[in-house]
């Protein structure tokens, strides 16, 4: 009887080990970053001077240069599929440039509107608020009130003490009859 040799016996709940895969792997953040930088600098105009001398001089070269020098005679066949080449890679990647824009400005858009819905509703709820202290205070005392009414108290009370006074003050005596 020959015995197998024993597999290591693995939970449900543990993963499998996987190899070192012989692919590269693919970030699409990364190509993204890229495609943005591209299409930043193929959009600048120093892109478009740097691209027009480099044309201008191809032209003269093949036109008005020695006639050693002339890799591209007049059609300019080969200038026109360095250009086609270049408008094939930059299209794709400045729309891809354009389309995570766009991404990132939806979820701007969408940032910006459920801070607005917050701050809407953060403003009905301080003009509640307001509205409920109008009311309550509307049944307090204020100060100026209190102090009218403080001043119309002792106005009263130096009235009754000077009637007080009056009444209470003894009768000068005759003093001839009390000889």
């Amino acid at each position: 009887m020959v015995s197998r040799p024993s597999r290591k016996v693995r939970g449900i709940d543990q993963p499998l080990e996987r190899g070192l895969s012989r692919r590269g792997t693919y970030d699409p953040e990364r190509f993204g970053r890229i495609s943005e930088k591209v299409a930043r600098g193929i959009g600048s105009w120093g892109f478009i001077a740097w691209m027009s001398v480099a044309i201008t001089v191809w032209v003269l070269i093949n036109t008005i240069g020695p006639e050693d020098w002339h890799v591209d005679p007049f059609p300019f066949i080969f200038l026109t599929l360095l250009l086609s080449l270049q408008a094939s890679y930059a299209a794709p990647l400045i729309l891809l440039a354009q389309n995570r824009q766009s991404d990132r400005d939806r979820v701007q858009y969408q940032e910006d509107r459920l801070r607005t819905e917050r701050l809407l509703a953060d403003s009905d709820y301080l003009a509640r608020e307001i509205a409920a202290l109008r009311l309550a205070l509307g049944e307090v005392a204020t100060r100026d009130y209190i102090r009218g009414e403080l001043r119309d108290m002792v106005a009263d009370l130096r009235d009754h003490i000077d009637s007080m006074d009056l009444e209470e003050r003894p009768k000068p005596r005759d003093r001839k009859r009390e000889r």
